[in-house]
This record gives C-alpha cells, sequence and structure tokens, in this order.
C-alpha cells in the first residue's frame, strides 16, 4: 500500500494537509482537481459549467486511474464529489489507505475565502447562512460514500501538524499488519 488518498467535503483541507504528508513522506503529491484542470486546461468552474457534471467525473475518473497506475507513493487529494461517483470509493479502499477528513459545514464556511467560493461552482453567490444550509444538505448526502473510508479524522480541534501525525500513525499501523 503506498498511496493515500485524502477524501471530504470541499474546503476541508484536502490539498493543504496533502501537501505537507507527501513532504513528510518523501512521495508525489496529487491534487484530482488540478490535474482535471491540466487536462482539460480550464478551471474545475469552466469544466462544470461547459461541458457539465457528467463528463467532469469521467474526466475525474481518468485522472484518478492514472494516479492508481502510478508506481510511486503518492498522497492523493481528491475532489469533494469524486468518492461519490462510480465505483471510485470503492476504486481508492482496494488501492491505497483512504482517509476522511471530516469538518462541519460550520468550521469549513469560516475557513472558505470569498475566493474559495467563486472557484467552487456550487458555492457561487451564496451568502453565510445559506451556505451552511447548502452545505449540511450536500454533506448528508455524501457521508455514506466518506464513511467508506478506512480512517476518518475529526479535524475540528486539531492542527494540521496533529492531523497530519494521526494519519501516518494509522497509515503505518495498516502497513504493519
Amino acid at each position: 500500500m503506498r498511496k493515500i488518498f485524502l477524501v471530504g467535503y470541499m474546503g476541508c483541507g484536502k490539498s493543504t494537509l496533502g501537501r505537507k504528508l507527501a513532504r513528510r513522506l518523501d512521495a508525489e503529491f496529487v491534487d484530482t482537481d488540478a490535474r482535471v484542470e491540466e487536462h482539460e486546461g480550464a478551471s474545475v468552474a469552466d469544466v462544470f459549467r461547459y461541458e457539465g457534471e457528467e463528463r467532469f467525473r469521467e474526466i475525474e475518473r481518468e485522472v484518478l486511474e492514472a494516479a492508481i497506475r502510478q508506481d510511486d507513493s503518492a498522497v492523493i487529494s481528491t475532489g469533494g464529489g469524486l468518492p461519490t461517483w462510480s465505483d471510485n470509493m470503492e476504486c481508492m479502499n482496494r488501492t491505497g489507505f483512504t482517509v476522511y477528513l471530516r469538518r462541519t459545514p460550520e468550521q469549513i464556511a469560516r475557513c472558505l475565502s470569498p475566493y474559495g467560493r467563486q472557484k467552487r461552482p456550487r458555492l457561487r453567490g451564496l451568502n453565510d447562512e445559506e451556505l451552511v444550509a447548502f452545505m449540511t444538505r450536500d454533506m448528508a448526502a455524501r457521508e455514506p460514500f466518506y464513511a467508506k473510508a478506512a480512517l476518518t479524522v475529526e479535524c475540528g480541534a486539531m492542527t494540521d501538524d496533529e492531523i497530519g501525525n494521526f494519519i501516518l500513525d494509522a497509515f503505518h499501523e495498516r502497513i504493519l499488519r
């Protein structure tokens, strides 16, 4: 097992934490949203807008499969909806160590900058109250998929370093089994 997949809702810190974990493990860092943007030559928001969610999810799956095929160790930060499409969550569980970074809608809303809201197509134009209400509903629908992860981390009261240590301890324990 040489891959760690970070799953969770948009804005929960997967990319930030993923970069830190990859450095600590001397592994490659893969951000599936960034890879989709490279593949398409357009932002995630534009792919959603002009090609539709179905096409976006297909490209996202291609990016996931390419990351899995790589021989190198990697920490892979997935888009928030990637685990909910097709058999992506099962595929990640078969090929690596999946980690669900769980935060509440209120915690995520407090951390999302105006730019962070704008770059996420489904959050554009929502005020604070609407944002929390939307995320509460959306996260409830996604929870059954995220809950399939090998490890769930309640991130609310932890620092990035504490989260990283928790994940690495669990990862190394899994490897030693």
